[in-house]
């Protein structure tokens, strides 16, 4: 019997001849239901963002696992913490099926190397201070479950995404979530439903994870790197926003920071550069706990 990913959806019969009208109505509504599914397990993505905040609060590190589709979203939600929230790369790891330069070929056969999983496993030496997320549509690939079973044996947290209710990845993962992002309107395409819904499932579980550990300030990107004009520009209007400067001032402080815009703060508020690092290192990076401590 198919995944609810694979079947065919019959609704759609037909659907080459609709008009254009038509046929992006029909792909529009699947996205939206992708989108949809999520609320149901808000509560599910609340007990995972716990569990990997508390290792990654620990000195753990985050790892992605996945293959196709699956595994190209969670590598995007990867690269875009360190820029987003300050999360270092060296305690990032993405183990995508093929790697992350295959060619296509190679990229949709990976799916099914599950001695390439277990290598990276132990490449990499996940264990019980680590935290992983994994993500498969169908939930039955070889090389995320064969992954996400050896770093649950050594001790690793494991949240496990996927969009078919019957999918392994459910209770091989120590935390499982299905997305009923329902069958696809192009049948058995999961980069449609599938894949928004995953995409949007991991944007707002790190996004969480991050929050927890300090790397947002009310709603502002305290950890985020000021890498261009465009956010340059952004650290001084956080900065000032949080310390309650002018922009001047507030460039002042994030040239002495070298733009931690969590430290710029602690020297627009009167602190030395020094002992602003000290107090921050003291509550691992977390701002709102740093402004709070009195001397």
């Amino acid at each position: 019997m198919a995944s609810r990913t694979e079947e065919f959806d019959m609704r759609f019969a037909g659907l080459d001849q609709w008009s254009d009208a038509d046929f992006l109505m029909a792909l529009w509504e699947g996205q939206m239901r992708a989108v949809a599914s999520l609320g149901p397990v808000l509560s599910d993505m609340a007990t995972a963002a716990n569990g990997i905040a508390r290792r990654l609060g620990g000195g753990g590190r985050l790892v992605y696992v996945g293959a196709g589709t699956s595994g190209t979203v969670a590598w995007q939600d990867a690269k875009e913490l360190g820029g987003t929230f300050g999360w270092p790369e060296d305690m990032t790891i993405v183990m995508l099926a093929g790697g992350l330069q295959s060619e296509p070929g190679v990229f949709n056969s990976a799916e099914d190397d599950t001695k390439a999983a277990e290598d990276e496993i132990t490449r990499h030496r996940i264990g019980e201070g680590d935290a992983v997320i994994a993500v498969a549509a169908s939930g039955s690939t070889p090389y995320t479950l064969r992954a996400v079973k050896l770093a649950r044996e050594r001790g690793a947290y494991t949240v496990g995404l996927c969009n078919n209710p019957d999918g392994k990845l459910l209770t091989t993962a120590e935390c499982g979530i299905f997305l009923d992002s329902a069958p696809e309107v192009i049948a058995g395409s999961t980069r449609m439903g599938a894949g928004t819904a995953q995409k949007a499932a991991i944007n707002i579980l790190s996004s969480l994870v991050m929050s927890k550990l300090g790397r947002l300030f009310d709603n502002l990107m305290v950890g985020m790197r000021a890498e261009n004009i465009k956010l340059h520009d952004r650290a001084i209007r956080i900065t000032g926003h949080i310390a309650g400067c002018d922009a001047r001032n507030a460039e002042s402080a994030l040239e002495k920071a070298q733009f931690d815009i969590r430290i710029a703060v602690l020297i627009a508020k009167g602190h030395e550069t020094a002992k602003a690092k000290e107090i921050l290192a003291m509550f691992n990076g977390n701002l709102r706990a740093a402004l709070e401590y009195k001397d």
